[in-house]
């Protein structure tokens, strides 16, 4: 990956952050949340591990406002939102993966879809996985259960999340070629 100036890496998190804060707390109506895609990008572009927490405090923070803000009462905010920790995680270890094997190619693109495809997978296992099963939401769980759950809301998530990034990665690519561009312009 391209090494980004400290006033782009701010940048980019600040931009992170916004776009995380905006969609979690859905001050614009019928915008899915971004989180997912946030925490991928996060691992993505900030090599620094403080951010992972930061990020997840962040979300923590948001979700309990929005909640106080709703009277108190949420429905996913049980004993079980602590697997959001290492649903999260997975999302900014698949982040952190495709960095270490971006390219600008087929290979690149594949690693990207890949990458982003398997963390979306774990992060909804994960964290579906700790409310099916700890939140004291449903009785009688069983696997059988759980993988009808899955296969119904996975889709959803996997659409919402790969929306978010591709359109993150033509932002990114749109600034690389701007970048080569006027490098090019500078030479002449």
């Amino acid at each position: 990956m391209h090494t980004l100036s400290k006033n782009q890496l701010w940048t980019i998190t600040a931009l992170l952050l916004l776009i995380m804060v905006v969609t979690r707390t859905h001050m614009i109506h019928h915008i899915q949340d971004a989180s997912w895609a946030v925490f991928f990008l996060l691992g993505f572009y900030i090599r620094k591990a403080i951010a992972f927490p930061i990020f997840w405090l962040v979300a923590f923070a948001v979700d309990l406002i929005v909640i106080e803000s709703k009277g108190g009462q949420s429905y996913c905010f049980t004993i079980s939102y602590p697997f959001l920790i290492p649903a999260y995680a997975s999302l900014w270890f698949a982040g952190r993966w495709f960095a270490k094997h971006y390219s600008e190619n087929l290979r690149g693109l594949l690693y990207f879809v890949g990458s982003a495809v398997l963390g979306i997978a774990v992060c909804d296992i994960i964290s579906s996985g700790g409310f099916y099963f700890f939140s004291g939401r449903f009785s009688d769980v069983n696997l059988s259960e759980f993988a009808d759950r899955l296969a119904t809301y996975m889709p959803m998530f996997m659409k919402t999340t790969l929306l978010y990034l591709g359109i993150a990665a033509l932002v990114h690519l749109a600034f690389v070629q701007a970048g080569k561009f006027s490098g090019r312009l500078s030479e002449n």
